[in-house]
């Protein structure tokens, strides 16, 4: 059984890995508000990877949620 692998793979581990990290953040030290800046960072990260995939339900996904914590920082 050969299984192609998606190009890209790094940055989706990183943003998989960003966004853990955000998610943390937000758990257990969410008076820091660190956690907009990574989950926007993250998010960022997972809509180039949509992108790059051209995989459209991934890359509006994330846009909006980017469009969400943009908005919550304001």
């Amino acid at each position: 059984m050969v299984v192609d692998k998606k190009p890209y793979q790094w940055l989706a581990w990183l943003a998989t890995t960003t966004l853990v990290v955000a998610a943390s953040l937000a758990s257990f030290v969410p008076e820091l508000y660190f956690h907009h800046w990574a989950f926007i960072i993250a998010n960022g990260l997972w809509i180039a990877v949509g992108f790059l995939w051209r995989e459209n339900s991934l890359l509006w996904m994330n846009i909006l949620l980017t469009l969400i914590y943009i908005i919550g920082l304001f």
